[in-house]
């Protein structure tokens, strides 16, 4: 995949929070709005190697005080942030259908896809307004609309709850001056794709590899051929907080390939 050179001063003096900023698509938008000379904070559970020039807080924002600690340290060190992106989620429920979940899955679910969004807002949108001026992107999925059955029932419906409150929130912060954008991709060849794949694997009996064949039956194939890299989903939340997209607000961008089979 080759991409242009990001224009260094599109993000410059932009105070840019990224949750899960350290793996997969959230570790690509840190380094996409670091590229574009943003001042960059990110979050995890664990403190691992960061983009360079990337701030880092250890907090796990599945609960309500990683979330505090987190928006606290933005403020502490940035003052306020200019563009608000939400990436972490995925599942850790097993496969098996409805039946197999449990109410700690459905717990760890929301509170990983939904939870962590709406505190952060909470926390930090209000100075958004009083400045008339934000960006808010929420990375959803395209399972929402398009859930696999036998093993992302609860995640599907937590992204699902994600984009409606989304939907919602653009409505009420819209028209005082703070944008909302959602990102829903589909499969996205990250860390976090192997582990699902492995845990189908596991549930099923299978090999990888009938995982692979499980996840893409599911999905109905993906017309262009392969995932996504998380260097193109990076990319396009990138441009909906730049800028150039300061017209669109409130909408649900899908990036899967041609995965959803309809208009």
């Amino acid at each position: 995949m080759t991409m242009g050179r990001p224009d260094s001063q599109e993000f410059a003096g932009r105070r840019v929070l990224v949750t899960a900023g350290t793996k997969g698509a959230g570790r690509a938008t840190v380094q996409r709005f670091l590229a574009g000379g943003a001042r960059v904070i990110t979050a995890a559970r664990v403190s691992p190697e960061v983009a360079n020039g990337a701030e880092f807080v250890q907090a796990d924002l599945t609960t309500p005080e990683g979330c505090e600690t987190l928006a606290e340290a933005a403020i502490r060190r940035f003052g306020g942030i200019d563009v608000l992106v939400h990436v972490v989620g995925g599942s850790s429920s097993p496969a098996g259908g409805f039946s197999a979940l449990t109410e700690a899955h459905w717990r760890a679910e929301l509170d990983l896809n939904l939870m962590p969004a709406v505190r952060l807002d909470r926390l930090l949108i209000p100075k958004m307004l009083e400045r008339g001026f934000g960006a808010v992107v929420h990375v959803s999925s395209i399972q929402g609309r398009l859930p696999l059955p036998d093993s992302t029932t609860a995640y599907a419906a937590a992204k699902a709850a994600l984009t409606t409150y989304s939907k919602a929130l653009s409505k009420e912060v819209g028209p005082k001056g703070v944008r909302v954008n959602v990102v829903s991709p589909g499969w996205i060849m990250t860390e976090a794709s192997g582990h699902l794949l492995e845990r189908i694997a596991l549930g099923s009996g299978g090999t990888i590899e009938d995982a692979r064949q499980s996840v893409l039956a599911g999905l109905g194939g993906i017309p262009l051929g392969r995932p996504a890299e998380p260097e193109e989903v990076a990319e396009l939340i990138a441009f909906l907080a730049s800028d150039r997209a300061a017209a669109i607000h409130g909408g649900d961008f899908v990036i899967d390939g041609g995965t959803i089979p309809t208009v």
